[in-house]
């Protein structure tokens, strides 16, 4: 494979068990990414029941990822060139803003956001009462203010499209 690493992070949202490789992996693969797959641990079960753990992992080979390494394991993989997260439910939302990373997938995207150059785009999925919760646009626009790029959009539009706008801001050819 040739190409820059993408970072490729789920959460549990709705069809990411049935849509993530299909619109997501495939396509990004085929474009010539190496994929650094990471799931939140619920995203990780749905992931694993529906049988797509194994799918996933032929298309890279970078280790598909939900849990941490040991202290004395060396890291897997140097920090993906870009970083793709959809869908990111309310919760990894809230998480990621306020700093908390008490998982791999959300340690990932806070090194992520950290690094200097590295773009992060979100594809927030979340239903009309999460969104109402009074802290979701404060955590928006704290993401927002860290570098992130938001594309929101309805749980049924496509994922495909993201791929043009991580390899728009990305800085790897390809």
């Amino acid at each position: 494979m040739s190409g820059g690493i993408l970072g490729l992070v789920a959460a549990a949202g709705y069809g990411v068990d049935q849509r993530l490789r299909a619109e997501l992996a495939t396509p990004a693969a085929h474009r010539g990414w190496r994929l650094a797959i990471t799931f939140t641990p619920t995203a990780a079960r749905w992931m694993a029941a529906a049988g797509e753990i194994d799918r996933l992992q032929s298309l890279t080979d970078l280790p598909v990822r939900s849990t941490s390494r040991l202290p004395t394991d060396p890291k897997p993989y140097p920090i993906p060139d870009a970083f793709l997260f959809v869908p990111a439910t309310a919760n990894s939302i809230a998480k990621l803003a306020l700093g908390i990373a008490d998982n791999q997938a959300l340690t990932a995207l806070g090194e992520a956001i950290g690094t200097p150059g590295v773009p992060v785009v979100i594809r927030p999925q979340a239903d009309d009462a999460q969104r109402g919760h009074p802290l979701w646009e404060a955590h928006l626009e704290t993401l927002l203010g860290a570098g992130v790029h938001l594309a929101d959009g309805s749980p049924d539009e496509p994922w495909a499209p993201l791929l043009d706008l991580v390899e728009a801001l990305a800085e790897v050819p390809l």
